[in-house]
């Protein structure tokens, strides 16, 4: 098989065909990831951010379910903040979002973009790079790199970033692989509480594969573990509670 051209991209629908998105024909793709993390975030924020948004997916659909909510999409890569202010577009969805090309670090900062400004946000969606080689990506703004890689610090510093940007009592909901989840619960600690871990198990009996969390910016109460998602029953067919949240757009949790 050739390989894709530099800048081929493919046009694929999500959530039952109630989201179209243009991205990337090669390299980090559209997800369930980024589905799962905009079902569980709550359906009664009014201002939403979607920190590392790549073509938008999470935002967008977190949108299409939530149609009295406005939205911005963080990206630092430019050519996908670009992709993502195309998919709002393409979906209807000018009037109520917005893509911003920035890096996520310099978010309501003196020196960072104007916008999202400082507690403008109720919630937070964050899909943060899990590795090293993925965090370390050149920011558009004067050609400087990322401050911190998955290694040294790159969570905490989404984290705080989210916490400038959102509201007193903001939700932040980030997705994450389970075996971070002390580094979580340590960033979390101070600035957010009342954490809710949701994990998402790839078939029955399996370890869970993603744990989702949602958080309120000021809380001091302890975490609580949610029943988790059987994304897949025993023979590899979607399970029916999965495929309400990835095909029918339902809540999760």
């Amino acid at each position: 098989m050739a390989e894709a051209a530099p800048g081929a991209t493919t046009c694929d629908t999500v959530l039952g065909g109630r989201l179209a998105l243009a991205q990337p024909r090669s390299g980090h793709r559209a997800g369930h990831d980024a589905i799962l993390l905009a079902a569980a975030a709550p359906a009664g924020a009014r201002r939403m951010i979607d920190l590392g948004a790549g073509v938008g997916t999470a935002g967008l659909a977190f949108l299409v379910r939530c149609p009295q909510a406005q939205g911005t999409l963080v990206e630092i890569d430019l050519a996908l903040a670009a992709l993502a202010s195309a998919n709002i577009a393409a979906n209807g969805l000018t009037p109520r979002c917005r893509a911003v090309a920035a890096d996520v670090l310099a978010l309501a900062r003196a020196a960072g973009p104007p916008e999202p400004a400082a507690g403008a946000a109720d919630l937070a969606l964050m899909n943060p790079p899990y590795n090293a080689r993925a965090a370390h990506r050149v920011s558009p703004h004067g050609g400087r790199a990322l401050a911190h890689d998955a290694g040294t610090g790159l969570l905490e510093a989404w984290v705080k970033s989210a916490y400038r940007c959102l509201t007193p009592g903001g939700t932040l909901c980030l997705i994450h692989r389970p075996q971070a989840l002390a580094e979580i619960l340590q960033v979390l600690a101070g600035r957010f509480g009342a954490a809710e871990l949701i994990p998402l198990f790839p078939g029955p009996g399996a370890p869970a594969g993603r744990l989702i969390v949602r958080a309120l910016k000021g809380r001091r109460t302890p975490p609580a573990l949610l029943p988790g998602l059987v994304l897949a029953e025993a023979g590899g067919a979607p399970s029916r509670e999965a495929q309400a949240i990835l095909r029918d757009a339902q809540p999760l949790g």
